[in-house]
């Protein structure tokens, strides 16, 4: 009976340590990846690699050593993942991948490093949009200029019906980064007349909000409304 009731417990703790380690992928190697990745260890990391670590073994929320890698912006332990294959594109549960992150945070070294290595200029993030909506409405300035001449499309809808020129309005406080990236966003076409699901247009947005400089630039590239 006592053998019996050892072995019932031996196979529940089993199971349950089964179920946890399940949740993130790979074995020991990966583990050290993914350990060094966060650490911002580049030595580290092509070590693992090198030992035979699967380089987008995924950890309990989805994400890859790069991705890991970018949430802090570790750039050389991010340059090895890249030199060494690592998929740029690879989102985790909410979906981010390295490419997006990158972009929405202004982490502009490892946005172009992703940009070289086959980034998805129409991945879209978890609010249905690009790389370049948030880094319009974050006021990365450069990180836009990067995204623009890469191609991304300066017009694409998002979830909430609002383009990088929208969000460069609604979502900020009018200053000179943000004019900057309206200036470049409509030197880039962006178009100055498309609505939020509202029916408001950015001039509209940019003069209830009293951005001056903003207004002056939709204005002279034609936009529409009183």
């Amino acid at each position: 009976m006592l053998f019996e009731r050892i072995s019932i417990y031996l196979g529940v703790m089993a199971a349950m340590f089964s179920s946890v380690t399940a949740t993130a992928s790979g074995g020991v190697l990966e583990n050290q990846l993914r350990e060094a990745a966060e650490r911002g260890n580049a030595v580290e990391v092509r070590a693992a690699l090198q030992k035979g670590a699967s380089i987008d073994a995924r950890d309990s929320a989805g994400a890859t050593p790069l991705l890991i890698a970018t949430h802090k912006n570790h750039v050389e332990a991010a340059q090895a993942l890249i030199d060494a294959g690592a998929d740029v594109n690879a989102k985790d549960r909410i979906n981010d991948s390295p490419y997006l992150y990158a972009g929405a945070r202004g982490y502009n070294e490892i946005l172009k490093m992703t940009l070289t290595h086959g980034a998805d200029l129409k991945s879209t993030n978890r609010y249905g949009g690009t790389a370049l909506i948030p880094a319009a409405e974050r006021g990365h300035v450069e990180t836009v200029r990067t995204l623009i001449a890469a191609g991304v499309d300066v017009n694409h809808v998002n979830n909430l019906h609002w383009t990088a020129l929208l969000e460069a309005i609604l979502l900020s406080d009018g200053g000179p980064k943000h004019v900057e990236i309206v200036r470049q966003l409509v030197d880039a076409k962006a178009d100055v007349n498309l609505a939020d699901s509202q029916g408001v247009t950015p001039l509209q947005h940019a003069r209830e909000r009293g951005y001056k400089q903003i207004e002056d630039i939709l204005v002279g590239a034609g936009a529409a409304g009183k």
